[in-house]
């Protein structure tokens, strides 16, 4: 039996985008990713303030070993947890491909590397020392927990790992937090300001984990990255503002903790 063009791909209906499934759709993205994050970090802040001790007395470790005394199998763990973080960023990838615009239409491409960097090195270096600053004085009023970058082993894949590990976060969170929930929320019908919002309280709520200071810190900084993205249309900036941020904080740790004095150590 002979089957004409296309009368496979036509039986298929056209999926329509309707409120509820644009909903569910995002309700799932976020609890699949930073949602789940957000509510891990509230937990993790009630049991740091309910145990006794000030908060500054107690760490946050965000790169750990996870296997010690085992280099390569610590490596495995370390570019396995790298890669399944991304995993979210993929399903959005394919939900916006499936509407018809793909990561292009929150300007996560590569039609313009040299803007984007230009303007994320510009951002990074703005909110680079006032974040250093808040931090120090959030913790020596005792709103946050001592942030310890990195606990990984001095072997040679130490320093990519952090790099990766610092471009990861920032793809994961710029491309999810803003890109695709703005365009989410804006096609539900949210207003600007209070998608802007909820952008925002979602990046301080998976911060949580450092103390009220993280919280309150990286949600200011939810408020700028969203001002910047609808002012240049492009989530590029932002992850590489995000990723040298992240850089600077993981292998500078690395390289002065325990020589300098101005820097808390756990």
């Amino acid at each position: 039996m002979q089957v004409e063009a296309g009368s496979v791909a036509d039986s298929f209906p056209k999926e329509v985008l309707t409120r509820r499934i644009l909903r569910d759709e995002t309700l799932l993205v976020l609890a699949l990713s930073l949602g789940a994050s957000g509510v891990s970090a509230l937990i993790s802040f009630v049991g740091s303030v309910t145990k006794p001790g000030g908060l500054k007395d107690q760490a946050a470790t965000l790169n750990a070993s996870a296997a010690p005394g085992r280099p390569w199998l610590d490596l495995a763990w370390q570019l396995f947890g790298i890669a399944s973080a991304l995993v979210p960023v993929a399903l959005v990838a394919h939900l916006l491909l499936r509407e018809g615009v793909g990561l292009r239409v929150i300007g996560f491409d590569r039609t313009r590397p040299w803007p984007d960097l230009g303007r994320g090195a510009a951002i990074a270096s703005v909110i680079g020392s006032t974040g250093i600053a808040f931090y120090l004085a959030a913790r020596g009023l005792g709103f946050n927990l001592t942030v310890v970058p990195e606990a990984l082993p001095d072997v040679w894949w130490k320093y990519p790992v952090l790099i990766l590990s610092a471009v990861q976060n920032a793809v994961l969170e710029e491309v999810i937090v803003v890109g695709y929930l703005l365009r989410r929320l804006g096609q539900l019908g949210w207003t600007l300001g209070t998608a802007l919002m909820a952008s925002a309280v979602l990046r301080g709520s998976y911060h949580l984990y450092q103390g009220i200071g993280g919280f309150i810190g990286n949600m200011a900084m939810g408020v700028v990255f969203v001002y910047l993205y609808r002012r240049w249309g492009r989530v590029g900036p932002l992850v590489v503002a995000h990723s040298l941020l992240d850089i600077g904080a993981f292998v500078g740790y690395a390289l002065l903790a325990g020589k300098v004095g101005w820097l808390p150590t756990a």
